[in-house]
């Protein structure tokens, strides 16, 4: 029977009620186990559980969080079949996209997991996507790649995102169709596999500073454009415009600004604020501006996928012309490219 690891790494499935609202179990292995162990014998593979420490209020999470995951699973992977991350959600499509490239290629799963509502509560969500994850991380059709796994969705990792805070649907992939669905038993979705092979456990370089978000919305303050774009430490840039890829004129200082800031070597990266669908940039004269800008059309990445494959790429030793290469193209699936 395969043999997983589980690395709990802290969020709502883990923690109780308190006079001040949820807080972290501090017996949440054994109630894990007790939960667990309801199951028959052989239903659900053996595992062994890890519990990083700290636990990480996914809130709080930063990058320094994905290289603590990635040491254990360097520690593991040579003595588990599949590894199953319990996370908090708020930030959890941030960690998947983020291990997706840290890891590189690999020859076996990981699936991250969580839950709207703590293990042991009424109506809690948290034991089913456990064990669709569990079940998942174990399933010799799983592709070997990082997954979320949530409410009987599997989900590529950099491909999903948070689109509900309410909802037992937590997730989904917009612009990506599912890997598999979970029903009497699991159904798995054909897709063009990615590449497999032995993952990379390096260490990197993260630094404070480096990579930007700029959101677009109607009165957005040249100030603030121009404190954002001329930051000697801004390295990459996250901009999120509207429909296609159009940004706001902003008295054409955002143009400007984003030349001066391509001109010292700041790669900038186009998304759309749309749910669905991809950035076109030079649909409209503004996109096409962004073009000769020098911004890259981030096609149908997700913002967490742009943003943590900035910090991993830098983190990496790429700058420049290289991040912009980078940027352009797919590593793990996290982008689609239209046909020429």
């Amino acid at each position: 029977m395969p043999r997983l690891l589980i690395l709990y790494t802290g969020g709502t499935l883990g923690m109780q009620a308190s006079p001040a609202g949820y807080v972290p179990s501090a017996d949440f292995d054994e109630r894990l186990d007790t939960a667990l162990a309801a199951y028959p014998p052989g239903t659900l593979p053996d595992y062994a559980l890890h519990s990083l420490q700290p636990l990480i209020d996914s809130a709080d999470l930063i990058p320094g969080c994905w290289q603590r995951m990635v040491a254990v699973l360097a520690t593991a992977w040579e003595h588990y079949d599949g590894f199953v991350i319990l996370h908090g959600t708020d930030t959890m499509a941030y960690t998947a996209s983020a291990l997706s490239f840290l890891l590189g290629t690999l020859d076996k799963p990981v699936i991250l997991t969580g839950s709207q509502i703590p293990l042991g509560e009424p109506r809690s969500d948290a034991l089913n996507n456990i064990i669709l994850a569990m079940q998942a991380a174990a399933h010799p059709a799983t592709p070997h790649e990082v997954c979320l796994a949530f409410h009987d969705r599997l989900l590529r990792g950099n491909r999903a995102r948070k689109v509900s805070s309410q909802g037992m649907d937590a997730f989904d992939s917009p612009n990506a169709p599912w890997l598999g669905e979970a029903g009497i038993e699991l159904r798995f979705f054909p897709r063009q596999p990615l590449p497999a092979g032995r993952p990379d456990f390096s260490t990197i370089a993260f630094e404070p500073d480096r990579v930007g978000l700029l959101y677009c919305h109607p009165g957005l303050s040249t100030r603030l454009i121009e404190a954002l774009l001329d930051d000697p430490h801004l390295q990459g840039l996250v901009l999120v415009t509207y429909g296609v890829g159009n940004p706001p004129e902003s008295q054409g200082r955002l143009l400007a600004g984003l030349e001066r800031a391509a001109a010292r070597g700041v790669v900038a990266i186009n998304l759309t604020q749309c749910h669905q669908g991809r950035v076109q940039q030079g649909a409209y004269a503004t996109g096409t501006a962004l073009n000769t800008a020098g911004v890259v059309a981030g096609q149908d990445m997700t913002v967490e996928a742009a943003v943590t494959k900035l910090q991993v790429l830098l983190g990496k030793g790429l700058t420049g012309d290289a991040l912009r290469q980078a940027m352009t193209r797919p590593l793990r699936g996290e982008m689609t490219l239209l046909a020429p």
